[in-house]
């Protein structure tokens, strides 16, 4: 597998992207998804100049983390439980997938204990699936300012995974009312939310041209997961 080139590729991605919307590159940041590659991977994606990395699941990223370069930084972005808590605070720099007030709780009560204070994104589901976990908007809404009151929680934005199409511009409407979404919280709060983390391999041009400032990326930069190691989960598009 040629790292060097699948990056490449996604870098010129990015770029034509963000031409189209007249945006500058500095403003979407590349999450590269780590989740089922081993530290070897990680460590040759590091070496071509990335430092941030993606993880779904907290024991794979304990076991993993302590594996490679020191410098890197975790986002956790796989579903959380609230037992896995007090692990994610301390692995991650932010945790992106905050789908309820009794997790924004529990993070905040891990974080206290910590003395830290925890950057999180809060995970919507825009489109209502079943079997995908988030915030449904109105739900979003009505309990933003209970999570902004936390002490030990910063919200930072909003992410979404959008029902997976082989057709990217399927999914366009559901990255414009997560933007439209987070307009409307930054109202409420009164204080900006800077981050839309949404787009994955298939669709993240199209999240770019919606506002997208962070696309996870698995597929197009890692290549393939191994047959053994696919399901149908949605999260193994990124």
């Amino acid at each position: 597998m040629d790292l060097a080139a699948n990056l490449s590729a996604v870098r010129k991605r990015i770029e034509a992207a963000c031409i189209r919307a007249r945006r500058d590159t500095t403003e979407v940041t590349l999450l590269p998804v780590s989740k089922s590659q081993p530290p070897d991977a990680v460590r040759t994606v590091a070496e071509l100049g990335l430092n941030l990395f993606g993880e779904n699941k907290v024991q794979e990223a304990k076991v993993k983390i302590p594996l490679c370069p020191g410098h890197l930084r975790w986002h956790m972005i796989g579903h959380l439980q609230t037992n896995k808590s007090r692990d994610a605070v301390h692995f991650f720099e932010m945790i992106q997938s905050v789908d309820s007030l009794a997790l924004a709780e529990e993070i905040d009560r891990r974080a206290g204990q910590a003395a830290k204070t925890m950057p999180i994104l809060l995970e919507v589901n825009i489109a209502g699936e079943a079997s995908k976990f988030g915030y449904p908007p109105d739900r979003l809404l009505k309990e933003l300012k209970q999570i902004n009151a936390l002490k030990r929680i910063e919200i930072q934005g909003l992410m979404t995974i959008p029902p997976w199409t082989p057709e990217p511009e399927k999914v366009r409407p559901i990255f414009r009312q997560l933007r439209e979404l987070k307009e409307r919280g930054e109202q409420l709060l009164g204080a900006p939310l800077p981050h839309l983390s949404m787009g994955m391999s298939g669709d993240f041009g199209v999240a770019i041209e919606e506002g997208a400032t962070i696309v996870r990326i698995g597929t197009a930069l890692f290549g393939p997961r191994s047959q053994s190691k696919k399901t149908k989960a949605p999260e193994d598009t990124a």
